[in-house]
């Protein structure tokens, strides 16, 4: 699997959160809540969906798939000036990501992120930097179907 390295820029996004491991995955759960109110948002920068998940530091160090974490369902957004209620805002940091597309049903996903990081991350220059991991999904992501693309964005930092 190759990756490409990018620096991303900051990126303003209004969306819902909720706690969830990997465990007990509330990914249907959070999308349900979050899709129906997504025509609120009127700022949106285009009509892209942003999966993120938000670890806390040092989440990887000791994995254990009973630990919690934020999942995020959101969208990009020009500012923060209007946000709707029962939303939520959230910052990305300008940051150095490895970027890879995975292809093929988003039930299938958990197989490219085993391959991200059983395989890549310990064979490259870089390891796990504690920013949001997200998943950008565009006119090419069509859920479970075999033709379907997103974006898996994973922070990295150099190794020491």
């Amino acid at each position: 699997m190759e990756a490409q390295i990018k620096i991303a820029t900051e990126k303003k996004l209004i969306g819902k959160h909720i706690e969830m491991s990997f465990l007990e995955n509330k990914t249907f759960q959070l999308w349900s809540g979050f899709m129906p109110k997504l025509k609120v948002i009127t700022n949106k920068i285009d009509a892209c969906l942003y999966s993120l998940e938000v670890f806390p530091v040092n989440y990887f160090d000791n994995f254990d798939s009973g630990r919690t974490f934020q999942k995020w369902a959101a969208v990009e957004v020009t500012d923060f000036d209007s946000v709707p209620d029962e939303m939520e805002t959230l910052l990305i940091p300008n940051g150095l990501y490895a970027v890879f597309i995975h292809k093929g049903p988003a039930s299938e996903g958990h197989k490219t992120y085993h391959t991200i990081f059983a395989e890549w991350l310990p064979n490259s220059d870089y390891t796990v930097d504690e920013r949001p991991h997200f998943a950008v999904m565009d006119e090419k992501y069509k859920k479970d179907d075999p033709n379907s693309e997103e974006e898996i964005w994973i922070p990295i930092k150099n190794r020491d």
